[in-house]
């Protein structure tokens, strides 16, 4: 991959499905990715990977067993592996995720929100 500028507003302006990842950029063994959120996912965790959450437009609360954290603009949330977690966005959410190559979006479950095969933009 080449060295490249990312204009965050351009990336997110380029598509509207809503919780379907998509790849901007590389970094070792981890892959940069953006995708809108909006509604309720579904209870899952990640056997082997850490996820990192960046809010950049809107409000996400990331539901936990014990808790609720709440991220706005310019905030993120690091959910450990094997921490069961059920992201929310009341309203469209647009979120940077930085996580390993192997992470599928719904980790332990498979269903119809289930991504297994990511786009680059």
């Amino acid at each position: 991959m080449k060295p490249r500028t990312v204009n965050l507003a351009e990336m997110f302006g380029q598509f509207q499905d809503h919780w379907s990842p998509k790849i901007v950029g590389e970094v070792n063994d981890s892959l940069v990715k953006l995708v809108k959120l909006k509604g309720e996912f579904v209870w899952h965790h990640h056997e082997k990977e850490d996820e990192l959450f960046f809010v950049v437009q809107g409000k996400l609360r990331l539901k936990l067993r014990d808790r609720d954290l709440v991220l706005g603009p310019g905030e993120f949330a690091i959910i450990p592996r094997g921490v069961e977690h059920l992201p929310v966005a009341d309203e469209e959410t647009h979120v940077l995720l930085f996580e390993p190559k192997s992470t599928l979006n719904t980790g332990n479950v498979r269903n119809e929100r289930t991504v297994p095969t990511l786009d680059r933009l």
